[in-house]
């Protein structure tokens, strides 16, 4: 692992990192935020994951989450959205390929040989930054914007037993019936759609659930609304009883602006989920 750069924030530090990744089979850069209390005790950790065209700097520099994380002592780890590099597949349109994992482990060429976005979350860069980082405990949280909410909503719900808490920003709720799903569920897994529920928070919703409250904020002014189907998710969830909270927010688009302004309610809920707080 290689150290990229590191600075004080909130008496904690913010580094950036990179690795080669034997999952997705390139260089892979990651953002981890460690609290102050790290220098002494182990913390839980808060995975973000960020959408469409995103990497690691986007949510570690906008979304205001490092304050919020030092007063609670959690660290943070801002994963990349997608491999990158020569030889990694891509496409013009920014809604697939460099950029757009959408956290899904490709079956499909080209994508196939890198784009292993759901076991490189789930398991590979885990393993590597409790390995490096022995104060950051197993006890584990997801959060996630847009393309980012999508894969925190399918994580947690498959692997409950991992992620204690979920909550999501502004998720693509319903990919398998939207213009944002089909086309990169089509061509990362093939036209096969039983292979597509496993990375649709509204079916896993219906089937799975999770264990412990969901917390989800949308915004009424979205530019995305009509690709995001926030309404889908919310009748899952009512439809499977699911303890929660789905808050439409009103007046707020789909920017940072509105991730920040929520993000001191996100990073206390999963305080109270991991800590007890």
């Amino acid at each position: 692992m290689e150290i990229i750069s590191e600075n004080i924030c909130f008496d904690g530090v913010q580094g950036v990192y990179s690795h080669k990744s034997t999952t997705c089979n390139c260089d892979m850069t990651f953002g981890l935020y460690l609290p102050p209390q790290a220098k002494t005790q182990s913390v839980p950790v808060l995975w973000y994951l960020s959408g469409l065209t995103c990497n690691h700097e986007n949510a570690m520099t906008k979304a205001g989450a490092q304050g919020w994380a030092a007063q609670h002592g959690i660290a943070l780890i801002f994963p990349d959205t997608s491999p990158r590099g020569d030889g990694v597949a891509d496409d013009d349109n920014y809604t697939l390929g460099q950029g757009a994992g959408f956290y899904v482990n490709a079956t499909q060429d080209p994508w196939k040989p890198h784009f292993q976005m759901w076991d490189y979350i789930a398991d590979e860069l885990p393993a590597l930054v409790m390995s490096e980082f022995p104060l950051i405990d197993d006890l584990q949280a997801i959060i996630g914007h847009s393309m980012g909410g999508h894969g925190a909503l399918t994580l947690a719900m498959t692997r409950p037993e991992q992620f204690k808490s979920v909550s999501a920003f502004a998720p693509i709720a319903n990919p398998s019936t939207s213009p944002w799903g089909q086309e990169q569920l089509s061509a990362y897994l093939g036209d096969d759609k039983d292979t597509w529920a496993a990375y649709d928070s509204t079916v896993l919703m219906h089937e799975n659930g999770h264990p412990n409250h969901v917390l989800i904020d949308q915004g009424t002014s979205d530019q995305f609304l009509n690709l995001l189907q926030p309404e889908k998710l919310s009748e899952a969830m009512a439809a499977k009883r699911q303890q929660g909270t789905f808050r439409m927010q009103k007046g707020f688009d789909h920017s940072y602006f509105f991730v920040a302004s929520f993000m001191e309610d996100h990073v206390g809920f999963h305080a109270q989920a991991l800590m007890g707080e």
